[in-house]
């Protein structure tokens, strides 16, 4: 007989995320064990109580969630994740942080519904923070062309960079985008945006959107007003406004709810998935 499926949410924040919680019992998770406060540091003993508890053929019954709003600090305690199992002892484990593998995902699943992305180029506005990182490698490993857009032209630099050492032969370009001029020019020749930025900040004009030839989809995954690219609404999905494609956070946001739930009950398919960005948008493609 099986054993029932717990969920063990490792949050990073003070207080585990409310969200979070609702979204895997939603996914039909029959125990969520929620802890905040995680750190890399602190974690190991949590995947212990998770791996000593059952033999190893109900190991695939127990799992792992990493949240919280701090994606750098999620990465790092997956990291220690893994490095606590040994041997057959292990157990499978999300990284979502802020949301971001997910709706990272999303976004490039809704671009590849209308673009052939290895004949694309895209900027993706915001390309330093979490889901715009996030998205240039997806986009990046699809064989698009991307330009990552940034306030500081060096940290775009520094995201191409880091992206192309996991991706050999990625297309990548670090760009100024910090005034309304700079961000004209990144767009230039670009068939696919994405705004990834910060909440309530417009990274995008609806004059420059629609008066830049060749812009085919707009995606915008700020939820915040005002919208982070402007003259797309929170709710449009695929909505075609002046020859273009265009998406809002709450649009993407039903695919990225889908993929959130799947990978959830993915992770009691096996006692060894490790679902990070990569694994949940190659998820994403199946649903």
């Amino acid at each position: 007989m099986s054993k029932p499926h717990i969920l063990i949410q490792l949050d990073t924040d003070s207080q585990p995320s409310v969200f979070d919680g609702v979204v895997a019992v939603d996914s039909g998770v029959a125990h969520l064990f929620r802890h905040s406060g995680i750190t890399a540091e602190s974690v190991r003993d949590r995947v212990h109580g998770a791996v000593f508890t059952r033999g190893v053929d109900d190991l695939k019954s127990t799992a792992l969630f990493i949240g919280g709003s701090d994606v750098a600090l999620g990465e790092r305690v997956l990291t220690a994740v893994k490095k606590s199992f040994f041997g057959p002892m292990r157990v499978s484990v999300m990284l979502d942080s802020n949301g971001s593998n997910t709706t990272a995902a999303a976004a490039v699943l809704a671009a590849r519904k209308h673009l052939e992305l290895a004949e694309t180029t895209a900027l993706v506005l915001g390309g330093t923070g979490p889901v715009g990182r996030r998205a240039a490698l997806l986009l990046a490993r699809e064989g698009a062309k991307v330009r990552v857009g940034s306030r500081s032209a060096e940290k775009a630099e520094e995201v191409c960079r880091e992206i192309s050492e996991v991706v050999p032969g990625a297309n990548l370009v670090g760009y100024a985008a910090g005034t309304p001029e700079q961000t004209a020019v990144a767009l230039v020749s670009c068939q696919l945006v994405i705004a990834a930025g910060a909440a309530g900040v417009e990274l995008l004009s609806t004059q420059a959107l629609f008066n830049t030839p060749g812009v085919r989809v707009a995606i915008d995954l700020n939820a915040v007003p005002p919208a982070g690219i402007g003259g797309v609404e929170p709710l449009d999905k695929a909505a075609e406004r002046d020859g273009i494609i265009c998406y809002g956070p709450i649009g993407v946001g039903g695919t990225k709810m889908k993929i959130h739930k799947a990978a959830i009950r993915r992770l009691f398919e096996t006692n060894d998935a490790v679902l990070d960005a990569e694994e949940l948008y190659e998820l994403g493609k199946s649903l």
